[in-house]
Order: structure tokens, then C-alpha cells, then sequence
């Protein structure tokens, strides 16, 4: 059920136009992880979710949505600003059905035809879910297009992915929410993998990055992105907050690792995809 609370802030945020532009000199990022779902849509016109995305200095947001009209509706009206990637959902609660689903397949051929998408995600996986046709197929039609794989899925299911095609892109979603350890050897495994930090603020809780994440973080400074998440609509508030929350950390980093995390690492991705 949809929390009241969440929804009465949202629409004061809303009303009140929530979030004062960054200053030019404020931390530029990348936002790797946004939906715009219909449910969403319902409640946030294009024109204000725009706005919202703006506020938080984003440089760039990697959009998806249930459905993809979400992600057009933003696309059409920021090109700048939104990077397109295709959903294999139609509608929400088919996270668990759609792998499942033979006539995806189809859907996701016929989408992709027209070029504009940078990934296929964020899609739901767990290992040997990954052997099935229908992600065999999308992990097919991410090479055909040379595209990336945006995985919400567990680390076995990062090995079974890049088992099927060795030379994958992928961006994991929420580091896979695994230990530093863990997230560590398999980024020394793939070069391909990126992380993103989505859901992941346990590393920053007080406001200091934990040790064993700054060591990950400097060891791996060209392997993680931001992302805050827009699942629901009420995520939508939290944009800003997030990015704001970002700022406050990241210049515990050096500069340069600090500056790949917030914005260059998601731009290295985008230049490893054909547009």
C-alpha cells in the first residue's frame, strides 16, 4: 500500500516547486538509475519530472520505465538530458513473469530496432534464470546492438551473463547488494561490470564512507555509478536529496575518483554503447 505520508510531501514538493536549482559550481552527476513508470506519470507530469531532474544538476539520467511510454514522455522533452533504456516490462508486476514471457522477445526486437536506447533494464534475474530463452535472448540482442545489460541480479547470475557472451556490458544494480568483498572480486573478474550504488547508503550512513568501502572505492575508481532509484512515485522526492547526499560524501574521495563516481564512469559507459 502506498504510504500516505510520502504521497502528501510529494504533492507539496510538487505545489511548492521542490528543489532550488544547484549552483554552476556544485559537483555535476550522473544519475544511473531513474524510472518513470506510469504510476508515476499519473502524479508528475514530464514537464515537472524534468524540472526535478534539472534541480539536482544532473548532467545526465539513464531513464527506464514500466511502461516505456514513461521513458518517451521524459525523452522527447529533455533529449539532453535523458538517456533512454528499454525496460522488458510492459506494466508493473512483472518482475518475476516477464522471463517467462516468449512474446517479449518480440516486443524488446521491434523496440529496439529504432536505435535510440543505450541498455535493456533494469530487468529482474537470479542465476539460472539467466539460462532461460527469454534472457538469453536479451543478452543476444544487447550484443547485436551493443548495448548494455542493466542487472538487478545476483552474482551467480553475473557469472551465467557473462558466460553467455564474455564481451557484455553490464551495470549492476545496487552493487547486487553484496559485501565490498564480494562486489570486489567480481569486479577484478569482469572488466566489463560497472556497479551501481542505488539503494547502497549504508556505506555513507554518518555521513563517513566507510573504510572497507573507500579502499573498494580507490580500487576500483572507474566502476561505479550513482543512482537513486525512482521505483515509486514517492521516490521521485528523493532526486534531489540524493544528489545533494552525493555531494556530501564524494569529496571524501580523491578528487579524481570522486568526479569518475559522480559523472565520468557513466560517461565511459555511454562511450563504449553505439548510439
Amino acid at each position: 500500500m502506498r504510504n500516505r505520508s510520502n504521497w502528501k510531501r510529494l504533492v507539496t514538493a510538487l505545489l511548492l516547486g521542490f528543489g532550488a536549482s544547484v549552483n554552476a559550481d556544485e559537483l555535476p552527476l550522473v544519475d544511473a538509475h531513474i524510472h518513470y513508470s506510469q504510476d508515476a506519470w499519473q502524479v508528475l507530469s514530464p514537464e515537472k519530472a524534468v524540472e526535478l531532474l534539472r534541480a539536482a544538476g544532473l548532467k545526465k539520467a539513464l531513464v527506464s520505465s514500466s511502461s516505456d511510454e514513461g521513458t518517451q514522455k521524459l525523452y522527447r522533452i529533455a533529449p539532453d538530458l535523458v538517456v533512454p533504456v528499454l525496460r522488458p516490462y510492459r506494466k508493473r508486476g512483472e518482475h518475476s513473469s516477464w522471463i517467462h514471457d516468449e512474446s517479449v522477445k518480440s516486443m524488446l526486437s521491434a523496440k529496439l530496432a529504432n536505435g535510440v536506447y543505450a541498455g535493456i533494464g533494469e530487468f529482474h534475474a537470479d542465476g539460472e534464470q539467466i539460462e532461460l530463452p527469454v534472457m538469453q535472448h536479451v543478452i543476444a540482442l544487447a550484443k547485436q546492438y551493443n548495448i548494455f545489460l542493466h542487472a538487478h541480479v545476483d552474482v551467480d547470475a553475473v557469472h551465467r551473463i557473462f558466460e553467455a557472451d564474455p564481451d557484455a556490458l553490464v551495470l549492476w544494480a545496487h552493487a547486487g547488494f553484496e559485501s565490498p568483498e564480494v562486489i570486489s572480486a567480481t569486479l577484478q573478474k569482469y572488466s566489463n561490470l560497472w556497479a551501481d550504488l542505488s539503494f547502497r547508503e549504508e556505506f555513507a550512513f554518518r555521513g563517513e564512507i566507510e573504510d572497507e568501502w573507500r579502499e573498494m572505492f580507490e580500487r576500483f575508481p572507474t566502476r561505479f555509478l550513482l543512482g537513486s532509484d525512482t521505483y515509486t512515485p514517492e521516490r521521485w522526492f528523493y532526486v534531489g536529496e540524493y544528489a545533494d547526499w552525493s555531494r556530501g560524501w564524494l569529496p571524501q574521495l580523491p578528487r579524481e575518483v570522486a568526479d569518475n563516481i559522480a559523472f565520468r564512469n557513466a560517461e565511459t559507459l555511454l562511450s563504449r554503447v553505439r548510439n
